[in-house]
């Protein structure tokens, strides 16, 4: 085992020892006297399965019998959660099967940052999580169920079900993927595409008919953002059956999963000896292996926020350096798009899951004190799912990966160190992605540019105002101020202004996508400038530092700067589409490194 996560694990639990135990005393607290369906009374009862077949009334009439409940992210605008609009009737007909129920419990709302990248509608993105977690613990409060499957995939979605399953901890849970969309034209040709159109070199209508290309059908978009970083960290926690994560939509070994997953729900609930509920998968250990995870693989900044809050969800306290510090000492082993040119498809191809894994095992990389939801260890989740006469089983990933361009071992690795760092200086605290960072634009010190609205970038952009080695300020984007919108709109800009040879970065409280990382960007800075941070005080042709290697963000000038007066910030417009209802939430959220939560 390496040395540095045993001593990153052990420096978690003792951070953490107060608020873990107050979290497993609830939940043990909950497994011993929780109202079971024989707790309800019988006008509770005859509601809850009002509308169920006769057989299945009999069932839950009793306790003998385990009744699952389903949360669904199904929307049919989203392409991932497209994949999800005829589970429940198959997710009924399974538990039947294995003598059990199967319920529908609730709804969650699902958005698409894809959809609201630059629109109005982004600034309820991350709020959104939140409302996630929020609908999954009111579908479980019926106190129905002895388990719950949760069916979501993308940004905020599957961290929000997560923070609002850990509430009912002392059931299991099992979490159930879509899988990828098949693959349309490469990642590099449609990000070629959109700096085309940013130059002004096509119009509207080429540049929709590549992204059509791309985004073409049910599935989850094929790169390597935030929705597949949730997947590979829900398999490597334990609560994904091995294998699952990226198996395409549509396909008899994905609804095999599907099938096996509702058999072992019923196998490890709380009237079995084999019970695993989820307060015992999500542990210290099972955290650090997902920071792990995520570096090993160039994931999403993103969860530099999600993971935070997920871990304060289950009585965990994580922060930045801890990432920081697992990324030094783990290496990068993908390169799938934005990180290279390959596609999730491919990485699995190659791969996936069970080779990752199994060669950060060998490494001494991932606890292996854990449990998970087909046992004790990660063994298991070195294996792969194949189909044998119309059986599943699982057999041994590859030895060795098939593609070396795509997927490596620890001893052959893409990099000595992982894919996120933490920068540190008179600034503040920020994160950034340097996976996709080529080495000579990790280190930029140049004149800072100041805007409050990312549409003000690109219009300077388009009047040649940028035209130099420049760090563009985005401030007032924070969670306090807006709810931390993606700027993923200015990716071409800035690597149009890279690719003409420029020294870029880009320095904000917002975030950028998960999708984002060939420009250098220090985001989510804390604290954010209408909670007082510096950030506040910049002004254009200030000198600006950020060195992504030395993990260093500075302004050079900071003496002339912090003797500026704070002014009041404006807020940005927050009418329109629904953001005036989160106003009152606002002020609650917690800091970024705390996971931007109002309710954690």
């Amino acid at each position: 085992m390496n040395k540095k996560i045993v001593e990153i694990t052990e420096r978690i639990k003792k951070r953490s020892k107060e608020t873990r135990a107050n979290y497993l005393s609830l939940m043990k607290k909950a497994e011993k006297n929780k109202v079971t369906r024989g707790g309800l009374a019988c006008g509770n009862l005859a509601h809850a399965f009002a509308a169920c077949a006769t057989d299945e009334k009999i069932d839950l009439s009793g306790e003998v019998k385990p009744n699952i409940g389903i949360i669904t992210a199904y929307n049919d605008m989203l392409s991932a959660h497209k994949t999800y609009e005829h589970y429940p009737e198959k997710l009924r007909k399974y538990a039947r099967k294995y003598d059990g129920v199967a319920q529908v419990a609730s709804g969650v709302p699902a958005m698409c940052d894809g959809v609201t990248q630059g629109q109005p509608g982004m600034e309820l993105s991350l709020l959104s999580r939140d409302v996630i977690a929020l609908a999954t613990t009111i579908g479980m409060s019926h106190q129905m169920f002895d388990g719950g499957l949760c069916l979501g995939i993308c940004d905020k979605i599957v961290p929000g079900m997560m923070i609002g399953a850990l509430r009912f901890g002392h059931l299991p849970f099992i979490f159930l993927p879509g899988g990828p969309m098949e693959s349309g034209i490469s990642n590099e040709e449609k990000a070629f595409h959109r700096r085309q159109y940013a130059d002004g070199k096509i119009g509207r209508k080429e540049l929709l008919k590549a992204e059509s290309a791309s985004y073409h059908s049910a599935g989850t978009c094929t790169f390597y953002g935030t929705a597949n970083s949730n997947q590979m960290l829900m398999e490597i926690m334990g609560v994904h059956l091995p294998g699952a994560s990226f198996v395409t939509p549509g396909t008899n070994l994905r609804d095999a999963l599907n099938e096996y997953a509702v058999k072992r729900l019923i196998e490890i609930n709380s009237q079995t000896d084999e019970y695993t509920p989820l307060y015992e998968v999500i542990s210290e250990e099972s955290i650090v292996n997902a920071i792990v995870g995520l570096v090993a693989t160039g994931g999403s900044t993103n969860h530099t926020l999600h993971l935070n809050a997920i871990a304060r969800a289950a009585g965990i306290i994580i922060n930045w350096d801890d990432f920081n510090e697992v990324s030094d000492a783990v290496p990068l082993l993908t390169r799938v798009y934005p990180n290279g040119s390959a596609d999730i498809n491919h990485f699995q191809a190659c791969g996936g899951m069970g080779y990752l894994i199994k060669t950060l095992r060998e490494g001494g990389y991932l606890n292996e004190n854990v449990k998970t939801i087909v046992g004790d260890g990660m063994e298991a989740y070195t294996k792969e799912p194949y189909l044998e006469d119309g059986e599943l089983k699982w057999k041994d990933s590859p030895a060795e990966s098939l593609d070396q361009d795509v997927l490596r071992s620890t001893a052959k690795p893409f990099a000595a160190t992982g894919g996120l760092k933490c920068l540190e200086g008179n600034l503040g605290r920020a994160v950034i992605k340097i996976s996709a960072v080529k080495e000579e634009h990790r280190n930029v010190t140049a004149e800072a540019e100041v805007f409050e609205d990312q549409n003000d970038v690109i219009e300077a952009f388009k009047k040649g105002k940028l035209n130099k080695d420049v760090v563009v300020v985005v401030k007032n984007q924070g969670a306090h101020s807006n709810g931390m919108p993606e700027l993923h709109k200015l990716t071409p800009t800035l690597t149009l202004l890279q690719n003409q040879g420029y020294q870029v970065a880009l320095l904000t409280d917002g975030r950028m996508s998960g999708a984002s990382g060939k420009v250098p960007a220090a985001i989510h800075l804390s604290p954010e400038s209408i909670m007082g941070g510096i950030i506040a005080k910049i002004q254009s042709g200030d000198k600006i530092e950020l060195d992504a290697e030395a993990g260093k963000l500075n302004c050079l000038n900071i003496e002339e700067v912090e003797k500026r007066p704070f002014k009041e910030e404006s807020k940005p417009e927050s009418f329109g589409v629904g953001r005036e209802l989160f106003n009152k939430v606002r002020p609650l959220i917690t800091e970024s490194e705390e996971g931007a939560s109002f309710i954690i």
